[in-house]
């Protein structure tokens, strides 16, 4: 009991918050490398022609995965009398998030992955934070000061950049512009996550984190799966049982989900909102890093021009955060709010 005590002290006093927050931060930023990477491995043993480990299969597996961790986290919030406050409309509008978010997102981020580079899902995901700003102004009236603005500025003109000054992979016409359909889809993806981001904010913040997440996860899974087998057919999971595919997926699903998550979590709730905002700034700096060491993806001029047009956007709009934050939420619980929005820095998180 000494000896547990003594544990107990020692994570809560001696591993600050940040600590946590970095290495959930590392996890998140490296899952599309890691994502990518799965996909190859299965690629090289084939189960009679076809991929075990594909982006589907991972995307499923890796869903039902961060339901178990969710339930075990959040599953006590999940009460009959809990459930019977959020009313009809709400329940609507939470169908609409989780379709969004739970299903149109990341399935667009995963086909994106099959038809570009690691570093262009990126860096155009940095769309994200820019219009959940724009639309945070247009449609909630929120007030944001001018460092926050130039800061949105700034990432949208790096995302532009990296788009037009290379040559895309899968093109698709619009009008007389060629644009890449892997860059589109990431692009579509940001926008879907934005919409369900201010849905949330007007409408869902009352509703319990634990609730919200897994719903959002459960229906998301399962629009996914039934898109997924009307679009492709029932033989795209026919390898979903696969002992191979479950290797990787325990070791996907411990490091992505239960590792990344618990960190994350356990970081928010010892860190300030400057502190975990300025963390998950580094996030797009990790995954381009990751990229790099686990699939030898260079940068191009394109990606370091856009990037670091990117960066400067948003350590601009972090300058603006802390200066909101510093004064009033120096030592204060990060709500579920705020928390959403230093997760906006974060992007595709695996999962």
């Amino acid at each position: 009991m000494a000896s547990q005590r003594l544990w107990h002290h020692f994570v809560k006093n001696i591993i600050p918050g940040q600590a946590y927050l970095w290495l959930a931060v590392l996890i998140f930023g490296s899952s599309s490398a890691v994502t990518r990477k799965l996909t190859e491995i299965g690629s090289q043993n084939l189960i009679d022609g076809r991929n075990p480990i594909s982006l589907c299969n991972v995307l499923f597996v890796g869903n039902i995965s961060a339901l178990i961790v969710l339930t075990l986290i959040y599953g006590r919030q999940c009460k009959k009398q809990t459930l019977k406050q959020i009313s009809p409309k709400n329940w609507l509008i939470l169908t609409v998030v989780a379709i969004f978010s739970g299903a149109l997102a990341p399935g667009l981020i995963f086909q994106a992955l099959e038809l570009t580079e690691v570093n262009n899902i990126i860096l155009v995901s940095r769309l994200e934070p820019p219009l959940i700003l724009a639309l945070s102004c247009w449609v909630l009236k929120e007030q944001v000061n001018i460092w926050e603005v130039m800061g949105a500025m700034a990432a949208f003109v790096g995302v532009i950049l990296t788009i037009f000054l290379q040559t895309p992979v899968a093109i698709m016409n619009v009008g007389s512009l060629n644009l890449g359909l892997g860059e589109f889809l990431t692009a579509m993806a940001s926008l879907a996550v934005a919409v369900s981001t201010i849905l949330n904010k007007q409408y869902l913040s009352h509703v319990p984190i634990g609730i919200y997440n897994i719903f959002r996860t459960t229906l998301g899974t399962v629009i996914f799966f039934f898109s997924a087998m009307v679009l492709y057919g029932r033989e795209h999971f026919l390898d979903v049982f696969s002992p191979f595919l479950w290797k990787w997926m325990l070791f996907y699903g411990f490091v992505i989900v239960v590792l990344g998550q618990s960190c994350w979590i356990k970081g928010l709730r010892n860190s300030s909102v400057s502190v975990a905002s300025l963390v998950g700034s580094f996030a797009p700096i990790v995954g381009i890093l990751a990229a790099y060491s686990i699939l030898g993806e260079t940068p191009t001029l394109a990606q370091y021009t856009g990037g670091s047009v990117i960066l400067i956007g948003i350590f601009i709009s972090q300058f603006g955060i802390w200066q909101h934050h510093h004064k009033a939420t120096l030592n204060s619980v990060i709500s579920a709010t705020a928390q959403q929005k230093i997760e906006t820095k974060i992007g595709f998180k695996g999962i």
